[in-house]
């Protein structure tokens, strides 16, 4: 069961997250949990998988939005980082940042 302990261990910037969510604790985790079980991540995934880097920006762009309201850090940079190399369609290889932005989802959700 996910917890502010548990989030703090993580690396989120709790007390900001929970400003953000009136410090309503309840509402806050939910939507933690939201953000972590939602389509996003296999949204960004398969459009990487397929080169389609349009709809693979716009995939990471919410998931940025998402982590940065939510203040889950360890989140937030590895997509934030890979939404300004899809803005400006850099060449390269995008999967290293999939693959930390998959662990960080996988310990969050170890949680």
């Amino acid at each position: 069961m996910m917890t502010l302990d548990g989030l703090r261990s993580f690396g989120a910037d709790v007390n900001d997250g929970l400003a953000r969510c009136m410090n309503n604790e309840a509402f806050y985790l939910k939507l933690v949990n939201m953000a972590v079980s939602g389509e996003g991540f296999a949204e960004l995934s398969d459009a990487l998988s397929k080169n389609d880097l349009k709809s693979a920006f716009e995939a990471a762009h919410k998931l940025k939005g998402v982590f940065a309201n939510l203040s889950l850090t360890p989140l937030y940079k590895p997509t934030n980082e890979l939404t300004e190399l899809l803005r400006h369609e850099t060449p390269g290889d995008y999967q290293a940042l999939l693959n930390e932005i998959l662990a960080q989802k996988a310990r969050l959700e170890a949680l």
